[in-house]
């Protein structure tokens, strides 16, 4: 049986942030499936207007922590959790990099992997919502391969990403870092501005083919192994 839908949620947008869009919506529903308490510790990375920070914390988290490299975010993040009723520990930083030394039981993370001209990461402009290098994968990676630091055992990590910036490569570098990996969600949804705006890109990477208009995205869901007895 699927998890009853919280009630809808009032998210602002400031602007020069980026707007909540599919991506959001599937993560945010896959939140629902996650078993969240007052003891339970979200981290929310490159969260934009904070819309999944406050998701989970509605679902019951009772310690979020909303991270982004936008100060504007971080202010709009902030913003919403107060316009929903619940706080939220919004801070500036360089994904994992803003929590070091804590940990939490689940990780939610709607990262920029749109691929782009060059590899160079834009470092002002709502460009950095989407720009992830050419391969998309910029964020992806380091996430990926950093991530178990921040989860305790057995914590989860929820990651959205486009089937274009190769899923199996995320997969594998989780399960080198010992992640238990699987596929909890998939969604085609159309392309948008940025995306047909870049389709000639695209096409000619190999990445799409001739005409194609539209994207599926994916929902990585990786949890922390425990250590073994024999390890402690």
């Amino acid at each position: 049986m699927s998890p009853e839908k919280e009630e809808p949620m009032m998210i602002l947008r400031l602007p020069g942030v980026y707007p909540p869009q599919h991506d959001t919506s599937l993560l945010a529903d896959a939140l629902l499936f996650e078993h969240l308490t007052a003891r339970s510790r979200v981290l929310d990375l490159c969260t934009g207007t904070g819309a999944l920070a406050v998701a989970a914390s509605t679902a019951g988290a009772g310690h979020v922590v909303a991270v982004d490299i936008s100060r504007r975010a971080c202010a709009n993040a902030r913003l919403n959790g107060i316009l929903n009723g619940t706080l939220i520990d919004s801070r500036r930083g360089d994904l994992t990099e803003a929590v070091h030394g804590e940990h939490f039981d689940l990780v939610i993370s709607n990262p920029p992997y749109v691929p782009a001209l060059a590899d160079d990461l834009p470092t002002t402009g709502i460009e950095r919502a989407w720009d992830a290098g050419k391969d998309g994968r910029a964020l992806i990676d380091r996430i990926a391969a950093t991530v178990h630091d921040v989860l305790v055992p057995g914590g989860t990590l929820l990651l959205l990403q486009s089937v274009l910036c190769g899923v199996d490569k995320t997969e594998a570098i989780l399960e080198e870092h010992g992640m238990a990996v699987e596929i909890s969600a998939r969604k085609y949804i159309p392309f948008g501005p940025v995306m047909r705006e870049r389709r000639t890109m695209l096409e000619a990477r190999g990445l799409i083919t001739t005409g194609q208009e539209i994207e599926q995205l994916v929902i990585i869901r990786a949890t922390k192994s425990h250590p073994s007895p024999n390890s402690m």
